[in-house]
């Protein structure tokens, strides 16, 4: 299938300069370029045709969904205030898709390919669909995996749009947001204002609120929300189901679901027969064993990660009245990671720098047959906490998790093989949380945190984005995109 003229649309290839501040504003290649290239019903968009997203820190206003522009640059520029100012005029709706804060390949693929599905079978004709990573553009290095297949299926970095590169809260000030949620259901406190935007939810955890009408809402026990959002594409009109579409959503399940295989206890007959219907459509897909084993080895690669990068990959945190727990998924051997140069200034120095009275770390590893090998370590300056959880860990009946204590190189480190390998973090988090109960504070919520703080559905309050951007009217989003667009500084006057 051909690819698109690299030089259509505008990015870093284009013959479209980009405006002259650096940051914030973010003009990207399309979505409807890179998944919908060479798909069925979808022509390839040649030079002058793009469909266009900006993102903007302060305004944050993404432009009409496939617009025609010029080559000229200035001209270009013209275009997209010209199609901003129509947004905000005529209160077209900008219609954000949003993946939970841990922003793993499962929310990533999921945010990508349903706002994709959605710009394409919408009868809206003015709505812009903007799916939105829930990191920082900074860490998304982190997500290893992920950035391993959105570059093996052409789509660059650039192309994307992350959470403190657009101001939910000034879109919904102006009545221009909708927001749909998957891969998670809840907002954190940061957000609640953004609740009456919530128009749809997808998602594959146990539902912990309800949402009535209208809000659409999809949670079922799957292994993976890229299931739901295959379901919910292959449900739509015929032909709107790209190779590379396919090829995201069918990677994103294998590596969720463990490349199908039973005996690690994600996969359900909805994963299965999902992975079978993107084959069958699309037989040109790489082998599943090649394709799990190649993203499973990104996944893996912390390489070239610190200590500090390595907690942070995958984080949840747990909170009481009184004190804060990280808990950590690790993706090298529990010896291994406690024989790094340094570790236990590392350790001392991330509980610390993030107000963490503990640290519990599951690291997770797969043998030939795809089944998992789980091992706990759990780390606290504090004798009496970490009593607590290794206590509670040991003991624990729902589930059992089999634990036999392994050596570790320092007193204030419990260490543990698990021989239920599996009880995922997911059910050991309610252990650990009854632990915090039972240690003389109400548990409170389970929270999945990316430092820095950005706004998640686990995020504890008060963090700095809950402040960082004021209120915008309308006309003030206009005139912010307005100066950038003509090369001022979005500080200067008008």
């Amino acid at each position: 299938m051909a690819s698109p003229d690299p030089g259509a649309g505008l990015g870093p290839n284009s013959g479209v300069s980009p405006p002259p501040t650096a940051r914030p504003h973010l003009v990207h290649l399309s979505l409807l370029q890179l998944l919908g290239r060479g798909g069925r019903g979808v022509p390839p968009l040649g030079r002058g045709v793009a469909e266009v997203e900006v993102g903007v820190t302060e305004a944050a206003v993404p432009v009409h969904r496939v617009q025609a522009l010029p080559d000229h640059p200035l001209l270009a520029q013209e275009a997209l205030v010209r199609h901003q100012q129509d947004h905000i005029q005529h209160h077209w709706e900008i219609h954000v898709v949003m993946g939970n804060e841990a922003c793993d390949l499962d929310s990533t693929v999921s945010a990508l390919a349903l706002a994709y599905f959605l710009a394409q079978s919408s009868p809206a004709p003015g709505a812009a669909f903007v799916p939105v990573l829930n990191i920082p553009r900074a860490d998304f290095a982190l997500r290893t995996e992920t950035t391993f297949l959105l570059r093996e299926q052409g789509i660059p970095a650039t192309s994307l749009i992350f959470r403190d590169e657009i101001d939910l809260g000034g879109l919904h000030h102006a009545g221009l947001l909708s927001l749909t949620l998957v891969d998670h259901h809840v907002l954190p406190g940061a957000d609640a204002a953004l609740e009456e935007a919530v128009v749809e939810v997808l998602d594959h955890r146990p539902l912990e609120r309800d949402r009535g009408p209208p809000c659409r809402v999809t949670v079922e026990p799957v292994g993976s929300c890229a299931t739901l959002v295959t379901e919910r594409i292959a449900q739509g009109p015929p032909g709107l189901l790209d190779r590379t579409t396919a090829a995201l959503l069918h990677g994103t399940i294998l590596l969720d679901c463990i490349n199908l295989s039973p005996a690690a206890g994600k996969v359900t007959p909805r994963d299965v027969a999902c992975v079978a219907l993107l084959e069958d459509r699309f037989p040109e897909l790489p082998p599943r064993d090649s394709v799990f084993g190649a993203l499973q080895a990104a996944k893996f690669d912390v390489s070239g990660l610190t200590t500090e990068q390595m907690l942070r990959k995958d984080l949840k945190v747990l909170s009481s009245d009184e004190l804060v727990l990280a808990i950590s998924g690790i993706y090298v051997d529990l010896e291994t990671f406690l024989l790094r140069p340094g570790l236990l200034q590392d350790l001392d120095g991330f509980c610390q720098a993030h107000g963490y009275a503990g640290l519990v770390a599951m690291t997770v590893s797969f043998n030939e047959r795809h089944e998992p090998t789980r091992k706990l370590a759990v780390y606290s300056r504090c004798e009496t906490l970490r009593g607590t959880l290794c206590r509670a860990l040991e003991e624990a009946t729902t589930p059992s998790l089999h634990l036999q204590p392994l050596p570790s190189p320092w007193p204030c480190v419990g260490a543990f093989a698990q021989g239920n390998a599996l009880a995922s973090r997911k059910k050991v988090l309610p252990i650990l949380r009854a632990a915090l109960g039972g240690a003389g504070a109400a548990g409170g919520p389970e929270e999945e945190v990316v430092p820095p703080p950005t706004p998640m559905n686990s995020l504890v309050e008060e963090c700095p984005l809950a402040q960082a951007v004021p209120p915008l009217c309308p006309q003030e989003v206009l005139e912010r995109v307005s100066r950038i667009a003509t090369g001022q500084p979005p500080g200067s006057p008008k």
